[in-house]
């Protein structure tokens, strides 16, 4: 009889913390929800009110080295700088893409979502290359991705957009990627305006371009 009471009190309990669950959600998210966009932070430069937006897609575990800040940043802050592999094997930095505005994708070959926003970057790629910097960034942790993996990968789906490598990590880590694929958008300045987290559609990608080139 006592355990019957127990499991009752236990089911009226867990009922409430999902009608408050719902709630928080409803409340939290209401009509600013739209998934398949980005999360904004941007300021605008006249009116100095800022404006937001929230993105829901499918992601995939990203495996970062233990301790490391898993917070993907959104503040529109100058966009952290490191140091990245280019496909000959240079060693360059996201700083230097200054000059226009940047989007920075974080993939890998393993991560299903990944392959499933390419055909959209790659449309994306060829129109825009010329305003916009096309980083794609590798998640090469030298095990479950390396280089060359990466490389076959991309030469055999026939994909022209610029490939880097983050072989140490250090931009998963500044840029807070626990799960893949995220993108950021980066102006010409190098402030950071928003981010991506989650597969992207081609109309969400296009209107986060919209943002970079408007």
């Amino acid at each position: 009889m006592k355990n019957n009471k127990l499991k009752l009190i236990l089911a009226l309990i867990s009922l409430a913390l999902l009608i408050a669950l719902a709630s928080f959600l409803y409340s939290g998210l209401g009509k600013d929800y739209k998934p398949n966009s980005f999360v904004t932070n941007a300021i605008d430069k006249e009116t100095e009110e800022a404006t937001d937006s929230v993105i829901s897609g499918e992601t995939v575990k990203n495996p970062l080295p233990e301790g490391a800040d898993t917070e993907p940043k959104e503040e529109n802050t100058l966009a952290p700088d490191f140091e990245m592999l280019d496909g000959e094997g240079n060693k360059i930095k996201l700083s230097s893409f200054r000059g226009k505005p940047t989007v920075l994708n974080f993939w890998a070959s393993w991560c299903p979502p990944c392959k499933s926003e390419m055909p959209a970057f790659e449309k994306a790629y060829k129109e825009f290359g010329d305003e916009i910097n096309f980083v794609m960034l590798n998640s090469t942790d030298g095990s479950r991705e390396t280089v060359e993996i990466a490389k076959e990968f991309i030469k055999g789906a026939g994909y022209t957009f610029p490939v880097y490598y983050d072989t140490t990590s250090m931009g998963a880590i500044l840029y807070g990627t626990s799960s893949i694929p995220m993108t950021f958008l980066i102006d010409a300045e190098g402030n950071l305006v928003g981010y991506g987290a989650g597969a992207l559609s081609e109309e969400a990608l296009y209107s986060g371009i919209a943002m970079l080139t408007e």
